[in-house]
C-alpha cells in the first residue's frame, strides 16, 4: 500500500528514493481488451492473486458502467486489504458518486478521475474549449477530494497535448486537491525521449508538483509501452499502470511482469524497485489466461513459454555450462521450477547427452552415434523430440548396436514411434 502523495513524492525522489509503487490496471483497462468480459466473480478471484503478488493498488473497473462493474468494486473493495482500492470515473458527479459508493469500504480507498487534456479529445470528442475543460475537471476533482482522501488526476491523452495546456490543467487540479498526478501517453504516439521529457518538464514546471504523486500510463500501439513507461520512471514519476501479460486496449499497456522485472534486474542501473513477490509472476500470468481465454504468446518477455527455453546448439552449449550466458534474470525468480532445453533439429550433441543423462538413457560410443543420427532424422519432422521420444530411439540404437543391423532397428524405432503418436 502507498502513501497519499501529499508533500513527500518529489523530496524523496531528490533524496534518491527508488520505491516505485506498482498500480495494476487489469481489471479495468485489460478487461477492455476486445472480447474480454470479467463478472464479479473472476475479478474478486483476480484481485486476491494480485494481492498475493504485492501490487500496490488495484484499479476494479468503471463502476458506472453496469451493475456488475459496481458489484464487483464493492466486492473487491470489502475484502482486499493492504492495498489501495480505486475505480474510474469521468468527471462528473455521479459517476464520482457511483465510484465512491462502490470502494468507500476499502481499507484505503481513492478516486480516480479521468478527464482529456489534448485538443483532439477536447474538441472533437468532448466539443468543449480549454477554458471549459478546465473548470469541468476542478469542479470534479475538488467534489472527490470532499469524499476521500486520496483523489488521482488522469491528463488523458497528455501524450499528445500542448505542454503549456498539460501544465496548466496539472497546476488546476492539483490546487483543486488532486493527491496523485497521471500523465498517460493513451494512444501510445510517444518515442521513450520524448515521454521522458514530458514528466520531466511537467513535474519540474507545474507549480505544487513536489506535493503529489506523479504516474505514468503508457500504451502498446508502437510496441514502447513498457520503454516509455521506463523513461517516465527515470524522469522522476514514482507510479506505473500496468496490466497482467500487456492486456488491454487495441496494442495493450505497460505488462507488469516486463516493468516489474525490468526494475529488478537492471536495480544497479535505474536505482529503482518494487515491492511485488515476483514469484508470484507466472502464477498470476496463467490465472489471467485462464479468466481472459487468451493464452500468453509464446515470445512474450518474462512469461511466455518460451521465456526460459533455449532451442539452439549454441546457446544450449552456453546454458549448459552457466545460464548466465545467455538468462539475464532466474526462472525461480518469476516462480518457474527451472529453464526448458528444447530438442529440436537446431539444437547440438551435448544438450542430446545431457537429455540421455538426466533420463538415465545409457549408451556407449556405438549406440550413441547411432541414436545421434535417428534422433537427426525425427526432429527434422516435427517441432520437439521428446522424452518419449529419445526413449525410443535410444532403445532402437541398443538393438541396432546389438544386431549390427541398421534397418531392423530404424523399424523398431518407426514402430516404437507410431505407437506413441497414435496408441
Amino acid at each position: 500500500m502507498e502513501g497519499n502523495g501529499s508533500g513527500t513524492q518529489n523530496g524523496n525522489h531528490r533524496a534518491g528514493a527508488g520505491r516505485v509503487y506498482i498500480f495494476d490496471t487489469t481489471l479495468r483497462d485489460g478487461e477492455q481488451s476486445p472480447g474480454f468480459h470479467l463478472n464479479a466473480t473472476s475479478k474478486l478471484r483476480l484481485a486476491r492473486q494480485l494481492q498475493r503478488l504485492g501490487v500496490d493498488v488495484i484499479e476494479t473497473g468503471y463502476p458506472s458502467q453496469s451493475a456488475s462493474e459496481q458489484e464487483a468494486a464493492k466486492r473487491i473493495a470489502r475484502e482486499i486489504r493492504e492495498v489501495t482500492v480505486t475505480a474510474l470515473a469521468k468527471a462528473a458527479r455521479d459517476e464520482i458518486d457511483t465510484v465512491w459508493s462502490a470502494i468507500k469500504d476499502a481499507e484505503t480507498p481513492q478516486i480516480h478521475v479521468v478527464l482529456p487534456v489534448s485538443d483532439l479529445h477536447i474538441e472533437r470528442k468532448l466539443g468543449m474549449t480549454r477554458a471549459e475543460v478546465l473548470r469541468k475537471g476542478t469542479e470534479a476533482i475538488a467534489y472527490a477530494r470532499s469524499l476521500c482522501d486520496r483523489v488521482q488526476y488522469s491528463a488523458e491523452d497528455a501524450g499528445r497535448a500542448s505542454i503549456d495546456y498539460l501544465v496548466e490543467s496539472v497546476e488546476a487540479m492539483i490546487e483543486a486537491g488532486a493527491t496523485v498526478v497521471n500523465l498517460p501517453d493513451t494512444a501510445g504516439y510517444c518515442v521513450p525521449a520524448e515521454f521522458g521529457e514530458l514528466v520531466r518538464h511537467v513535474m519540474t514546471q507545474a507549480r505544487g508538483a513536489g506535493h503529489v504523486l506523479f504516474s505514468v500510463h503508457c500504451h502498446n500501439d508502437l510496441g514502447l509501452a513498457t520503454a516509455n513507461a521506463q523513461a517516465g520512471l527515470e524522469a522522476g514519476a514514482r507510479r506505473v499502470e500496468c496490466t497482467v501479460n500487456g492486456i488491454g486496449e487495441r496494442a495493450g499497456n505497460t505488462s507488469l511482469e516486463e516493468i516489474v522485472m525490468l526494475l529488478k534486474v537492471r536495480k544497479a542501473r535505474l536505482g529503482l524497485d518494487t515491492s511485488v513477490d515476483t514469484t508470484e509472476i507466472t502464477r498470476t500470468s496463467r490465472l489471467v489466461a485462464e479468466l481472459t481465454g487468451t493464452p500468453v504468446q509464446p515470445n512474450k518477455a518474462v512469461v511466455g513459454a518460451n521465456a526460459f527455453a533455449h532451442g539452439g546448439a549454441m546457446q544450449q552449449e552456453g546454458v549448459l555450462k552457466d545460464r548466465a550466458s545467455y538468462e539475464i534474470m532466474r526462472p525461480e525468480d518469476v516462480g518457474l521450477a527451472e529453464s526448458r532445453i528444447v530438442l529440436t533439429a537446431r539444437s547440438g550433441r551435448g544438450a542430446f547427452r545431457h537429455r540421455l543423462a538426466r533420463l538415465g538413457l545409457k549408451t556407449n560410443q556405438r549406440s550413441e552415434d547411432a541414436a545421434w543420427d535417428r534422433f537427426l532424422r525425427i526432429a527434422d519432422t516435427k517441432p520437439e523430440v521428446t522424452d518419449d521420444d529419445l526413449r525410443a530411439i535410444v532403445g532402437g540404437a541398443e538393438s541396432a548396436s546389438h544386431q549390427g543391423q541398421s534397418s531392423d532397428a530404424d523399424a523398431h524405432v518407426a514402430d516404437a514411434l507410431r505407437h506413441l503418436i497414435f496408441g
